[in-house]
C-alpha cells in the first residue's frame, strides 16, 4: 500500500482512511462528507490527490505519437473554432486499446513544443507509461518519463478558490491575468526553461491550472513531492477565513457524479468509449459521423454504433443502491434494462416541481433546500431519452430514478476568473 506526503497529515487529522488505487487515502474527515460536499459549493476545499499519476512525453515526434493514441484531436481541441492545442493549454480526453476500450482516461497539458504532461488515474503510471513507449516503437526521438509519486498534487475547489491562491502566489496578477478554463501556468521544476514560472509565496515552483474534476471553479496545483506538505498548509492557513475545508475522495465522488463526469474504470472501461456523456472527448466531425483523425481504437469505435449506452440520472431522493456490482436496472414491470455504474449522493441539489436545483442555482425559489438526491451512471442497451424512468436497485431496496441529460445545475467550473476575485 503506498502513501502521499500528507499521509501523516490525514491521520494525524482524523480522517477515515481507506485504499483507493493502491494508496491509503482519505474517505472524509470529522466534519463528514456531506460538509465537505457542501464546502466546494459555498466556499472552498482542499483535496490531496497526488496519487494521480503524472507521465512526460517530450522530445520530437510527441506530439505525433500522443495524435495517434489519444482519442482528443490535438491539432483541433481549443475552444469552439477547435485551435491547436499549444503551450499553457490542456485536454481531456481517453487511451484506447484496439477494441476502442478505455485503458484510462486523461488530460494532456502541453507545456512546450515537443514536451507534453498527461495526468492519469492512480497506479496507471507505469502503465501509461508502457503503452506509449510500445506505441513510440524504435522511435528514440522521443523520451516518456513516469513521475509517479515525485510530485504532490492538490485540488483547491470552490468559489473562494481564487481569493485563497491570490494570496498564496508570490504574484498572483500575472499568473491569473490569462488563466481560462482548461489553461495553465507555470511548471513544477524551478529552474526549468519552458514556461514562465509561477512561485509560491515560499518560493517553490508551482503549475497552476484551472482544471478540476468536481465540476465547480478552482484549481489543480502541481509541486515536487518536498514541498506539498507545506503548500497544503498554507492554503489551509490562508484559507481559514473563507471557510476552507479539507475533503476526501467520497465528496470528490460524490460532486464529480453530479458534474457528470466519469469515474475511469467503472463508468468508463472495458466497452467501446461511445453513446456516452462524453462525447466532447473524440473527435467527432461536424456531422458526428467520422473522426477528424485516425487513433488507436477509432475504427472499432466506428464500428461499434450499436454498443451499449451510458446515461446519466437523479433519483428523487437522496437513498443510494449498493456495490454496482450487486445492482441492476428495471423498468416499471421489472424488465432488466442494464446495470448501474455508479450511484451517489449529490447532497447540494433537491427537486422543486419538475426540476433540479443547486443550492447555489441563482434562480432557485424561496425557502430552497438542497436535501440531496441520488445520482450518477448507468449502462443500458438502449438509448433511453431524458426523462425515462429508471429504477435502480440492489438487494435492500428499488429505487425511482429519472434519465437526464445533466445533474447539479450552475456549475461554476467554467466561470471567467476574473468574477471569481
Amino acid at each position: 500500500m503506498k502513501t502521499t506526503q500528507l499521509h501523516a497529515w490525514h491521520t494525524g487529522h482524523g480522517a477515515n482512511m481507506a485504499v483507493f488505487g493502491e494508496y491509503d487515502m482519505p474517505m472524509w474527515y470529522g466534519a463528514g462528507a456531506k460538509a465537505e460536499h457542501l464546502a466546494v459549493l459555498t466556499a472552498a476545499g482542499l483535496f490531496d490527490t497526488s496519487h494521480m499519476a503524472v507521465v512526460l512525453v517530450e522530445g520530437p515526434g510527441a506530439f505525433d505519437l500522443l495524435q495517434a493514441t489519444f482519442t482528443g484531436n490535438l491539432a483541433g481541441c481549443i475552444g469552439p473554432a477547435k485551435a491547436p492545442l499549444s503551450p499553457g493549454r490542456c485536454v481531456y480526453g481517453a487511451f484506447l486499446d484496439e477494441k476502442g476500450h478505455v485503458f484510462d482516461d486523461a488530460i494532456i497539458f502541453q507545456v512546450a513544443p515537443d514536451h507534453y504532461m498527461i495526468v492519469v488515474n492512480a497506479g496507471m503510471g507505469a502503465d501509461i507509461a508502457a503503452h506509449l513507449t510500445s506505441q513510440a516503437g524504435t522511435l528514440d526521438t522521443i523520451r516518456i518519463t513516469d513521475m509517479t509519486d515525485q510530485l504532490g498534487k492538490i485540488d483547491i475547489q470552490g468559489p473562494a478558490a481564487a481569493k485563497i491562491l491570490s494570496q498564496i502566489l508570490a504574484d498572483p496578477d500575472t499568473v491569473f491575468k490569462k488563466l481560462p478554463y482548461f489553461a495553465f501556468q507555470g511548471y513544477f521544476v524551478a529552474d526549468a526553461d519552458i514556461t514562465p514560472p509561477v512561485h509560491s509565496q515560499s518560493g517553490a515552483a508551482v503549475l497552476v491550472s484551472r482544471t478540476g474534476y468536481t465540476g465547480e471553479f478552482g484549481f489543480e496545483l502541481f509541486v515536487s513531492a518536498g514541498e506539498t506538505v507545506a503548500l497544503w498548509n498554507a492554503l489551509l492557513a490562508t484559507g481559514e477565513s473563507f471557510g476552507i475545508v479539507p475533503c476526501g475522495l467520497a465528496a470528490r465522488d460524490s460532486l464529480r457524479a453530479g458534474a457528470v463526469l466519469p469515474l475511469s474504470h467503472q463508468d468508463i472501461g472495458p466497452w467501446p468509449f461511445r453513446n456516452n456523456p462524453w462525447p466532447f472527448a473524440l473527435p467527432w466531425d461536424a456531422g458526428q459521423t467520422a473522426f477528424t483523425k485516425t487513433f488507436l481504437g477509432s475504427q472499432a469505435l466506428l464500428a461499434a454504433g450499436d454498443a451499449d449506452y451510458t446515461r446519466p440520472f437523479a433519483g428523487f431522493d437522496l437513498r443510494k443502491v449498493a456495490n454496482p456490482a450487486e445492482t441492476e436496472v428495471v423498468d416499471d414491470v421489472g424488465r432488466t434494462l442494464g446495470t448501474v455504474l455508479t450511484c451517489a449522493t449529490d447532497m447540494g441539489i433537491g427537486r422543486h416541481q419538475d426540476r433540479i436545483f443547486s443550492l447555489a442555482s441563482p434562480d432557485k425559489p424561496e425557502g430552497f433546500k438542497a436535501k440531496g438526491l441520488c445520482c450518477g451512471f448507468v449502462k443500458v442497451s438502449a438509448d433511453l431519452p431524458a426523462g425515462t424512468l429508471i429504477y435502480p436497485q440492489d438487494k435492500r431496496r428499488k429505487l425511482k430514478a429519472m434519465i437526464v441529460d445533466d445533474i447539479r445545475p450552475d456549475r461554476t467550473a467554467r466561470r471567467p476568473l476574473k468574477d471569481m476575485l
